[in-house]
């Protein structure tokens, strides 16, 4: 592999400051690895190639001419189509959109751009964002680097994908439910769910409104840990349209000690098994940071079984009825099943997953006293966990298994609550890859923390791949 598909974002940017290398040539050895892995992959969507060999060749020409650049001066990335790029589809995978083309960029890209960020394409994902595999009837389905019969992870699949394959150093992601951490995790890399309010979602699609924007976390995908926080202050700050984003100071990792750091280590959810592989790797940190002094702690806490009804309650909490439904353009329970009969045998506009959660969406209307009661608990659960972390971070398996492998998580459809829980608490959680199976596929570990410590979860991340605890293992091919 090219060594320049090895650094970090922060690297090359470095290199290219300092004229050790340009950024068409940064540019163009990403864009070789894309078009090698990307036919078996099908991770980068749509590309934008041309333009970014040009935008290439300008920021090296601004360059020659000296003066002041901005951080990331000629670094490429990846985006994730969910997000508007100017120029690029915006379809959310949704075949009813195909056609249209985004004339303005969303905040958070603009606020990449402006640090001098270089779009290659955009990248693939669940069908309106809301499942745990890739797939949809515009673009087809993602396949995982280490194996290509595996998930990429869902919504942000295909920056999981890509960003692990070597062909992007980092890629943008939104999660509300798990839709960075999962495609990190499967796919072996870094990624980070900020903790709520802290980066406007203004100019997704999907999006959510008002309070529901809590949930959802717009963050970076990026194979070294150490892109993380500049990434994030990049990102962060109120852009005057989202509502719940605030402007709120972001700490400084290298001012975390782990010397007496409070480690709260939680095996599983109380429900669904780990795979001891995973156990162990969670383990593996767990001593780690004991040995450097941490102040490390397991315990169970049964109230975690509770974590899709409190999830699923607190997203019903504030989208109001039928609201996946009317993104589908199926606003009518009887299209959907008509949809659902017809696509069982020939195929259709969207997915299974999507199909089926357009029918259920309202189950919590069904037993607004079940609603009540999990919006209840989740309050009780959200003090007991901030009691329990304090200034510190806990340990969460951000999955039961590896990745799976395709269509498999239908099988255990409820099972990425180990990541949704926290949208619903509002916590930061960053990702962190832990090595490989005996079967070359990524491990790896959530570090949680409570709101305002993002610096924290990310402070963790950094000190362990600097040990060489955890950290992005390259693919074989």
């Amino acid at each position: 592999m090219n060594p320049l598909l090895l650094d970090s974002a922060t690297e090359l940017a470095r290199k290219i400051r300092q004229r050790e290398v340009t950024s068409r040539q940064v540019v163009d050895a990403h864009i070789a690895r894309i078009e090698a892995v990307n036919p078996t992959l099908n991770a980068v969507v749509v590309d934008r190639f041309a333009a970014a060999r040009a935008e290439a060749d300008a920021a090296d020409a601004l360059q020659a001419k000296g003066g002041a650049l901005p951080p990331f001066h000629g670094v490429p990335c990846t985006i994730k189509e969910s997000f508007a790029v100017t120029g690029m589809p915006n379809t959310s995978g949704l075949v009813a959109r195909v056609g249209l083309q985004v004339s303005e960029d969303a905040v958070t890209v603009k606020r990449l751009r402006d640090a001098g960020f270089i779009v290659m394409g955009v990248t693939n994902l669940s069908e309106l964002c809301m499942w745990m595999e890739s797939n949809n009837a515009v673009y087809g389905r993602t396949s995982n680097p280490y194996d290509a019969t595996r998930i990429a992870g869902g919504s942000s699949g295909g920056e999981g994908s890509i960003v692990g394959s070597g062909g992007s150093p980092f890629g943008l992601g939104a999660d509300v439910g798990g839709s960075i951490r999962m495609p990190a995790f499967f796919n072996g890399v870094f990624g980070h769910k900020p903790g709520s309010g802290i980066v406007p979602n203004t100019g997704q699609f999907p999006t959510s409104e008002g309070q529901a924007s809590l949930m959802l976390g717009t963050g970076p995908i990026a194979r070294r840990a150490v892109d993380l926080m500049p990434l994030l202050r990049i990102l962060a700050g109120p852009d005057g349209v989202d509502e719940v984003c605030v402007a709120a100071p972001l700490g400084d990792p290298d001012r975390v000690s782990l010397k007496g750091l409070r480690v709260t280590v939680v095996p599983d959810d109380a429900r669904h098994t780990v795979d001891p592989g995973l156990a162990a790797s969670q383990q593996k940190v767990a001593n780690w940071l004991r040995d450097q002094g941490a102040d490390v702690r397991e315990l169970r806490l049964p109230e975690l079984r509770r974590a899709f009804d409190i999830w699923s309650a607190k997203m019903g909490e504030h989208g109001g009825a039928g609201k996946f439904r009317k993104l589908m353009q199926r606003p009518q329970k009887r299209q959907l099943l008509r949809h659902l009969l017809h696509s069982s045998a020939f195929g259709g506009p969207h997915t299974l997953p999507a199909t089926i959660l357009g029918l259920v969406e309202d189950v919590g209307e069904w037993a607004p006293s079940r609603t009540k009661l999990a919006l209840s608990q989740g309050r009780e659960l959200r003090e007991t966990l901030l009691d329990l972390i304090g200034e510190g971070v806990l340990l969460y398996p951000p999955y039961p298994v590896p990745a799976p492998r395709h269509n498999e998580p239908l099988r255990r459809p409820f099972a990425w609550v180990y990541t949704a829980l926290f949208n619903a608490m509002g916590f930061p959680v960053t990702q962190v890859p832990t090595g490989l199976n005996q079967q070359g596929l990524p491990l790896g570990v959530q570090i949680v923390a409570a709101p305002g410590h993002d610096h924290v979860t990310i402070a963790v991340a950094v000190a362990l791949e600097k040990a060489g605890v955890a950290g992005w293992v390259p693919p074989a091919t």
